[in-house]
């Protein structure tokens, strides 16, 4: 039995930011991660650019600057910021992933936050509507954490749900956004594939499709470069019609998606030029899932409410992101704007609480939102700092001996906007504009 002030259930960036906030706060906590590395998408989506960190060209802060600029400033620097090709997007951060995740772990060492890898946390034990403690699993058998708070940065919310937390599973008709299998081409000539206007590579994909030679489904090539010079970073590969809180699912799609990248790399090598001499490597051990639940919040935030760019007071992160909308029930993908340019709207912090369980919150993918919204929510940077939101306010909870549903949220936009996070409360994105 381990006791903790605040367990955080899920590595990836939201957990990873949640953890970190809470650790600094003087907190005793841990963080169980099912996988053997942090990161979430980093690690299973190697080459994946920090993308919607830049809103109106301003950094967002908090822990996501802190983390790029230590990156940056190394030795060679293993991050830089680059502008996006695609449309609608702004500029992105590109970094050596597994160097990243390497600073990932030293922050949390640094933040006193205890991590136990390839764990899992199978299901609440319930006092009421209260977690009392939370059963675990490792490969020495199980074992329990108790904890003062839970912070579900898990991605499936499987926690929440069993909490008693209400929920939905991807659009009105169940369908959930296509799953990504992703890989890079190494010692590709750059000067000769990204030579043409065409972010898309539409061209070479219509030629490969009608020639029986690639799926359907590569209508559209999301090749970019990588961090590395020469090496490009195929996330290419979508597989649809997969429910992601199924293991079983998620299994079938990795294979389909292992075959169709094998596919699409000797594609590029005999009909791209600067292709020829590449190689792949680093494909992705299991698909990127990009979402499943939707949990119920106190407030459950709307495409209408990116159209009209809400500025909410309780606003813990800001954001442009268009609707990256890898669509439900066909092939199409969408790069949409939702905001008009030079404009961005906050999420709320009260998506991340849910109405009943006095000492639950969540953070991520799995944020309370509309699926038009969440299209636009999930960067991860935006999931970063919700992490270091429900990270900041579990201290603040405990500190008062209070629900999270009663933590003042004025307090919590100053505290966040102390350690660096930009454009909350009154002040305006653009006030803080630093390039």
């Amino acid at each position: 039995m381990i006791e903790a002030d605040v367990l955080v259930v899920g590595g990836g960036t939201a957990g990873f930011g949640a953890a970190v906030a809470a650790g600094r706060q003087g907190l005793r906590v841990v963080l169980i991660e099912a996988t053997s590395k942090i990161g979430g998408v980093m690690a299973f989506c190697p080459g994946m650019p920090w993308g919607a960190a830049y809103p109106v060209g301003v950094m967002i802060g908090g822990i996501m600057e802190e983390l790029t600029e230590r990156l940056a400033a190394m030795s060679p620097p293993a991050a830089e910021k680059r502008d996006c090709t695609l449309e609608n997007f702004g500029p992105e951060i590109q970094y050596d992933h597994d160097i990243a995740t390497l600073i990932m772990f030293q922050m949390l060492e640094e933040a006193g936050v205890e991590v136990l890898l390839n764990a899992a946390a199978l299901s609440p034990i319930m006092e009421g509507q209260q977690i009392a403690a939370v059963s675990c699993y490792d490969r020495r058998g199980p074992f329990e954490v108790v904890p003062r708070i839970v912070l579900d940065c898990s991605g499936d919310g499987d926690l929440s749900a069993k909490a008693g937390v209400p929920f939905t599973l991807g659009d009105a008709s169940g369908n959930m956004m296509g799953v990504t299998l992703s890989f890079h081409m190494l010692d590709a000539d750059w000067s000769r594939v990204f030579a043409e206007e065409d972010p898309y590579f539409a061209r070479f994909a219509v030629k490969g499709i009608v020639d029986g030679r690639l799926h359907p489904g590569l209508q559209k090539l999301y090749l970019m470069r990588g961090f590395h010079e020469n090496t490009v970073f195929c996330n290419s590969v979508v597989i649809r019609g997969v429910d992601g809180t199924n293991p079983s699912d998620v299994s079938r799609a990795t294979q389909e998606g292992r075959r169709r990248c094998l596919q699409l790399s000797e594609f590029l090598r005999t009909d791209v030029p600067g292709f020829e001499n590449a190689r792949m490597a680093h494909l992705g051990p299991t698909v990127g899932v990009r979402e499943t639940r939707k949990l119920e919040g106190l407030y459950r935030v709307t495409g209408d409410d990116l159209r009209q760019a809400t500025k909410f007071p309780d606003g813990v992160v800001c954001c442009d992101n268009p609707i990256d909308d890898v669509m439900r029930a066909d092939s199409s993908m969408t790069h949409d704007a939702i905001v008009g340019e030079g404009t961005y709207y906050r999420i709320p912090f009260r998506a991340l609480v849910p109405k009943h369980v006095p000492n639950l919150m969540f953070a991520g993918r799995i944020l309370c939102a509309d699926p038009e919204a969440f299209a636009s929510v999930r960067g991860m940077p935006q999931c970063m700092a919700m992490g270091q939101a429900v990270g900041t306010a579990a201290a603040m909870a405990l500190t008062k001996g209070q629900n999270v549903q009663d933590v003042d949220t004025e307090e919590l936009v100053f505290n966040l906007t102390v350690q660096g996070v930009r454009g909350l409360g009154d002040t305006a994105l653009g006030d803080a504009k630093n390039g």
